[in-house]
């Protein structure tokens, strides 16, 4: 129901005194108030008077609910008039005897609007792209007193009339990211202040803006362009220049297979990570596509992911363990379109099969035979590695280098005694002197004279046995003692020795120089210096 407002009240002495005014003349009607401005479906009192005192007749002609008010004059009636819906002109007439004449009052009804409605935002709107902006109004008058606004906020964005039933009323205004989040409404303004009333405000229900901003740019994808069956791959997908960027969607398939990611945020950036595992069923090409979502709108980025299988190569020997002297035959067989290699033995033409024969010594005993494989994947070189030992059973050995034959000890040192035998089975070795007492091999010992003597070392396994003699020598403390009086003696003979020398030459030359001075012989400078 529209807002009833004011409306002007008309005192029946106003009335009484317009009857009164008139004077004698032509016939004449008058009507009081002439113009009325009044809510739709109010009511309103309107006064016919005519210029005679006499009239035949007296009325108003109206579509209107009228009834007569008040007992009235000779020359005057008060009608009011009910549930006025639309503007309307009544009509009092009169019928004197000097003529017939007739006068209309103007009703002007006025209402708000029944419908001021925004019409709906796009769920998205494209930064840097016009929004164009509709509002619709049903009903309203009068409307040259209504006109319609379209506001951002409290804003106003644009003021218009409204024309036309029902009244469409459009803007076009730029959208920026500070948009985003805004709210955008329409309203009417009923200014019926000239008419002595108000201003009657409505407004439609806000509509919230959600701009985006997505650049043309496609994601950046990083993933392996190979991958094998029942390994697992790191794949990362990355977008910067989003805006909202928390509200941006991303989508990592391979295949027909949807990946589960992990979404790291920026500013304005996202990185996306999955991890994938293939099966056998997914080998061959794939198509891994990385898709960012935000708004209404998408950039996505497309590589292929070559999906295939390389078991390690097979290398077989002979028998993994087998005597010393035995012939053995090492293989490597790899994928057929692999192309294989032994380490350690001599080259031989690329293809998925090598094999090379060997006799069987003790220095091949714990030799690794690694087989590495290549093959071409979607361009690149993929490697696999398997290795094998072999075991070669040898008797027991006993050598100078690892068990000396001869060791010279101080008395009282500290000393290990060192023997090692070899051999496959490792056997067991024991080093004793004259049957009984043993030599403490790896183990530290005061060296006394106990330890002194031969010891027969033997090396025993289940493939044989070895012996060997080591001598233990024990030096004295009393050598010691003689040993260093006879360096010191030597030292002061040699001293003594050399001065002697000395003592003697310098003697002989002075003789020798006195013999040629008494005989007159000149002398020669002495050009050399004198030996020391």
């Amino acid at each position: 129901m529209a807002p009833s407002g004011p409306q002007p009240a008309l005192p029946t002495l106003v009335v009484l005194l317009g009857a009164l005014l008139l004077g004698p003349g032509n016939a004449q009607t008058s009507v009081f108030p002439p113009e009325v401005i009044l809510p739709r479906g109010g009511s309103v009192k309107v006064n016919c008077s005519a210029s005679c005192d006499q009239p035949i007749s007296l009325g108003m002609e109206t579509p209107l609910p009228k009834k007569e008010i008040l007992p009235g004059g000779n020359n005057w009636k008060m009608y009011e008039l009910s549930n006025v819906q639309e503007d309307s002109q009544p009509m009092c007439y009169s019928n004197c005897p000097d003529g017939q004449s007739s006068a209309k009052t103007l009703l002007t009804v006025y209402w708000t609007p029944e419908r001021v409605e925004l019409a709906p935002l796009p769920p998205w709107q494209p930064v840097g792209k016009n929004l164009t902006l509709r509002c619709q109004v049903e009903g309203g008058a009068p409307r040259a007193n209504l006109t319609v606004m379209l506001l951002r906020g409290e804003k106003e964005l644009s003021r218009q009339s409204a024309v036309g039933e029902p009244a469409e009323v459009t803007t076009t205004v730029p959208v920026g990211r500070d948009d985003h989040g805004a709210n955008f409404s329409c309203r009417t303004e009923l200014d019926l202040r000239p008419y002595v009333l108000k201003l009657f405000e409505n407004t439609s229900a806000p509509h919230q803006l959600q701009t985006f901003d997505l650049p043309a740019t496609p994601p950046q994808l990083v993933s392996p362009q190979v991958l094998e069956v029942d390994t697992q791959g790191t794949v990362v997908c990355s977008l910067d220049g989003l805006f909202p960027v928390s509200e941006a969607q991303v989508s990592l398939e391979l295949g027909d297979q949807k990946l589960n990611t992990t979404i790291t945020y920026g500013n304005n950036s996202l990185s996306a990570k999955a991890s994938v595992k293939v099966t056998a069923e997914k080998e061959g090409t794939q198509q891994l596509l990385c898709r960012v979502m935000l708004g209404n709108q998408t950039q996505e980025t497309r590589q292929t992911v070559t999906i295939y299988s390389f078991p390690a190569p097979n290398v077989n020997l002979t028998k993994p363990e087998v005597s010393e002297g035995t012939e053995v035959i090492v293989e490597c067989e790899a994928h057929p379109r692999a192309k294989v290699m032994l380490n350690g033995v001599p080259a031989q033409p690329p293809g998925p099969r090598a094999q090379f024969l060997l006799k069987a010594t003790p220095e091949d005993n714990g030799r690794s035979f690694s087989c590495s494989a290549t093959l071409e994947v979607a361009g690149q070189l993929v490697h696999k590695n398997q290795t094998r030992e072999l075991r070669v059973l040898y008797g027991p050995r006993l050598d100078e280098k690892d068990c000396p034959g001869n060791w010279t000890w101080p008395e009282n040192s500290q000393q290990t005694p060192m023997c090692q035998a070899w051999g496959n089975p490792l056997p067991q070795l024991k080093c004793l002197k004259d049957g009984t007492f043993p030599l403490p091999i790896g183990q530290s010992v005061t060296v006394t004279r106990d330890l002194e003597g031969t010891y027969l070392c033997q090396a025993r396994s289940t493939r044989g046995e070895v012996t060997r003699e080591v001598t233990v020598n024990v030096l004295s403390p009393r050598y010691e003692v003689v040993i260093i009086p006879v360096v010191a003696a030597a030292v002061i003979l040699g001293t003594a020795g050399v001065a002697t020398y000395l003592y003697n030459r310098q003697r002989k030359i002075r003789k020798y120089r006195l013999q040629q001075a008494q005989n007159g012989t000149p002398m020669k400078p002495n050009t050399q210096a004198t030996p020391p």
